[in-house]
């Protein structure tokens, strides 16, 4: 009888000690779904400003571009529908393309943010034109 008194308070102990991590799992998840969708986001628009770049018929002005807000249901992060489901957060896109020399050169920088993460990710592209890339 006393053996199973034991191990029932060792297995209590053991419940209660999972029980309170599971707050900090369930935050740590919550922060890798919007990394993960913001890095989604972020590489999307790199490759659209990418293909704008590259092809020399496409007029850039230097510049930081109005910033956007993108809601992850959207297909294909389209921007023009900004769809808003319940419980979806918008992810904030800041893009600056800065003219690296006579227009043939341009860096393309793309910052994400969204609520609770006002620094968001971001990277930076460097994209030279491309005559073989001319529509």
């Amino acid at each position: 009888m006393t053996e199973v008194v034991v191990s029932m308070g060792i297995l209590g102990v053991g419940i209660l000690a999972l029980l309170t991590l599971l707050p900090s799992a369930t935050k740590l998840a919550s922060r890798s779904d919007y990394l993960g969708r913001a890095s989604g986001i972020l590489q999307t628009r790199l490759q659209v400003y990418e293909a704008m770049v590259l092809n020399p018929s496409v007029a850039l002005t230097p510049g930081v571009l109005a910033p956007v807000d993108i809601y992850p249901s959207d297909p294909v992060n389209d921007t023009s529908t900004k769809t808003k489901r319940e419980g979806d957060v918008p992810f904030r896109v800041n893009t600056t393309l800065a003219d690296l020399g006579g227009g043939n050169a341009w860096l393309v920088r793309v910052n994400v943010t969204w609520p609770g993460n006002p620094n968001g990710i971001s990277e930076s592209l460097r994209v030279v034109r491309q005559e073989n890339f001319r529509q």
